[in-house]
Parts: C-alpha cells; structure tokens; sequence
C-alpha cells in the first residue's frame, strides 16, 4: 500500500497532536485550516530520583559530545535536548541565533508541506513541516507571516517580502529568530521595473560572513540578480542578463545553470568571483533548447541533472522519450564527472527548486529515480537504471485542462508533497502541484481569489525630495 504523509505519526511524543483531514472540495480562499502544532514545551513536575538527577548533572564534556551529534542530525532534536532540563541548558548554547548565521542551527532534511486547501500560508499563519529521515511531522504556528508575502525556503529559513513597504525578512520557524532587511523598492525601480516579476521573485539565504547572512533574490523576465546582507544599507545589483536555468544554494554560496553564448555554463552566483564560471555543460543531447538542466544537493555534494529528449521509438507513449545524463560537479577543479546510478537515493526536479532524498528513509519512494513533470503529465517517475518512465498523476488528475473530472483524490502521497515543495509558485498558493500545474480558465473562482491575494502586494513609489 502507498504511504501517505497524513498517515505518518510524530516520533516525539510530546509533540504528537492530530489533526482533522479536509474534505475533497474545490480550495477556496479564508478558510482556516486545523491540524497538529509546536507548542512550546512545559517542564514537567515529578518527584526527583537519584537517577534524574544522575542524567542532570552529567559531565560538561558529556553533554557537549551529545549536543554535537544532535546538531550534526537535526536541530529539532537540540532544541528538545535543551528543554529537558536547566543543567542542560545552561552547559549547551541558545538554538535562538540573533544573526541566523550559523550553518548548523538551519534546518537539515525538513520540507514544508501544502494542505491543498486553497488557503496561503502566510494567510493561514503556520506551515507544516515533514522531515524526510525520519518521517517527522509539524506543524508550527507563525504569526510573523502575516502581512507578508513567502518569496523562498533555504534550509528551512523562510524569506519573506512585506505586502505593504516590501521590506524583505529571514524567519527561522522553530526558534521564530527574525532578521530584517532593508525594503526592495529602490532597486525594484532602478533595476526591476516589472510588479509581475515580483509576484513570481525568487529569493535565497547565503552566508556573508562568520557572523552574517545575506539574500539573493531574482526575477523572471527581467534577468536581473540582487542581493544584500544584514546590517548594510543598500540593496546591489549582482548580475545583468543572465539567462538562468535552475539555481542552488549550497554551503552558504549560490550555484546556477545559465545560457551564454550558444552554450550552458554553470556559474557561482554568489558571493561575487573573479572567475565565475566552474564548468561547462557538455553539448552532447541535442538541440539545447529542448534540454533541461537542474542543479541538486545529494549526499553532500552537487548534482547536474541535463533532462534531454532521446530518438522515438514506435509506439512510445510521449513521456517515454525523456532521459536524464548526470554529471557530479568539483567545484575545486570545475569538472564533471558522469554518475550511472543515484543509489538509494531519489531525485525532485523543478526549475524553482529541487531536492534530493533517501529512498530508504520513504519506502513509497522509489530509489535511483527520477521525479519530474510535464506540459501533460505533472508527476513523471524515471527510473535511472532501466530508462523507463512511469506517470503516477493519471487517476488523480481533477481536470482535462478544461473543465473538473472529478474530486479532489486525498490523502495525498509523499511524492505529491515532495514535488510540490519543488514548485513553490503553487505551494505558496495551498495548492497541491499534481492538481493545479494548470489551473483552466472555467476555474473562475480560484482565479479570482489568486487575483485578489496577488493584488494586496504593493511597491510603493520613491519619494521625490
């Protein structure tokens, strides 16, 4: 039977809650959604034992090994070993870093999950998270999303742009730590000078600095890369005309596939380097134009992914005639070198973000594989070692393209949550992407209410002195 995330229970007991499923109708916007939350942990009042107070006061040193393992894993975990108890808490270090610079306090293997109601996050006031190792589920409420727009998630910061003076902010959801940055509208009108553009922004966390961070945001159409750390004064345009084709935050820096010169290069975006380009993309799989290129973190290191269409075959269904070649990249000596197999692992692919896991940690995953989707078919599943491809989305479609067919078909699967996460122009909508990769114009309401929600982001005007 296929696993679903609804099915999946918490590991910790004491953040276990449950939740209420919702009911297979069209999503419609202001409806309130329900279901299991962080709260914050109470001590706990029982008689003290020698054997409680044993584990209290356990070597400095001890304690030390034990949080170093933890961060190594999951910060999640940290947090709950620091709430245990005050001799714990004293000896180890606030997870509540001020300038969000430390790499470690980030989130590692956490995915936010959409409900497919309609409802946006940042109108809902929470999110919930699924952990892909351990099968983790919660959901967290933020009230600091309100009035404000999600623009992107890296490593489980989430960045967010206000409706009203579009100030831009970092939010880390567990330790609600905020970093604020200063508001886009000089740069907007000096470099971007598209409102639609911003609607469809893109943004990324990087590290500045041992003790800072900085956002890189870009927009489609106008092929224009900005960025600004925390604490300076300005926003600066980092790149012009550059045609860029998937984008990766990894270790604090900024990676990118772009199109120069007849030829895809994969170049560091950020910070800014005298030598930018690492490698180029070997021209081996046709008209380039028909080529996808995703960059991906897997296993601890980059991942090039060139989707590229292979010679029809009598008979073949259209989804057939996609394949994938993968190449590693050095990023010290800028090679690439061919990867045959992904192991145990499974590859989501998207243009806007893509993701790595361990098929082994999801059983309803299928390892040295593939998941991407189509003008047609929104989950495709390709299977690295045979080259077959398989759609999973047939029987859950709820449209033609034209007009409803049937119900929304819940509980959705890990790999429908997994490849909306990779779309986030419809997961910042509550839309699930296997349902909505195409939203028919005999939607009419929905596209009013996206319309609507879309028109309370304003950029306000320069002032003229």
């Amino acid at each position: 039977m296929e696993e679903r995330a609804e099915e999946i229970d918490l590991s910790k007991p004491r953040l276990r809650a449950m939740g209420k499923k919702l009911p297979p109708s069209t999503p419609t916007a202001g409806r309130r959604r329900k279901g299991p939350s962080l709260v914050p942990l109470s001590a706990c009042k029982r008689r003290r034992t020698p054997e409680a107070s044993g584990w209290a006061s356990l070597p400095t040193d001890v304690v030390h090994l034990v949080t170093s393992r933890l961060l190594a894993g999951d910060v999640v975990d940290y947090i709950v070993f620091r709430a245990v108890c005050s001799g714990w808490r004293s000896c180890t270090s606030d997870a509540r870093d001020p300038t969000l610079s430390r790499p470690d306090l980030w989130l590692r293997g956490w995915v936010a999950l959409c409900d497919g109601d309609g409802v946006r996050p940042d109108d809902a006031g929470e999110i919930g998270f699924f952990h892909t190792r351990t099968a983790r589920r919660l959901r967290v409420r933020l009230p600091e999303l309100r009035r404000h727009r999600i623009i992107g998630l890296t490593q489980g910061l989430i960045i967010l742009l206000n409706k009203r003076t579009a100030a831009v902010r970092v939010l880390h959801p567990f330790t609600r730590v905020v970093v604020d940055l200063l508001s886009l509208v000089p740069v907007f009108h000096d470099a971007v000078r598209n409102r639609n553009s911003v609607l469809d922004m893109n943004a990324a966390v990087c590290s500045a600095s041992a003790t800072s961070i900085a956002v890189v945001a870009w927009f489609p159409w106008t092929h224009v890369l900005i960025g600004a750390e925390a604490g300076r004064p300005t926003w600066e345009v980092l790149h012009r005309g550059l045609f860029l084709k998937s984008i990766l935050p990894f270790q604090g820096r900024l990676y990118a596939t772009v199109a120069m010169g007849g030829s895809r290069k994969i170049m560091q975006l950020y910070p800014r380097s005298p030598h930018p380009v690492l490698a180029r993309v070997p021209n081996d799989f046709g008209d380039q134009g028909l080529c996808g290129y995703f960059l991906v973190e897997s296993g601890g290191q980059v991942l090039l992914a060139v989707h590229h269409l292979t010679a029809q075959h009598c008979g073949a269904e259209p989804f057939q005639q996609h394949a994938y070649k993968l190449f590693a990249l050095d990023i010290d000596r800028g090679e690439l070198i061919p990867v045959n197999c992904l192991g145990g692992h499974a590859l989501f692919l998207s243009r806007d973000r893509s993701l790595s896991v361990s098929a082994r940690d999801l059983p309803s995953v299928n390892s040295n594989s593939i998941y991407f989707s189509l003008h047609r078919d929104p989950v495709v599943v390709h299977s690295v070692r045979t080259g077959f491809s398989e759609r999973l989305a047939v029987s859950c479609q709820i449209h033609d393209g034209k007009d409803r067919i049937r119900p929304s078909v819940r509980p959705f699967t890990i790999a429908d949550h997994l490849l909306t996460y990779c779309h986030p122009h419809e997961w910042t909508k509550g839309l699930m992407f296997h349902e909505y990769h195409s939203i028919p114009e005999s939607f009419e309401e929905l596209r009013k209410n996206i319309k609507a929600k879309d028109s309370k982001l304003r950029i306000p005007r320069v002032a003229v002195c």
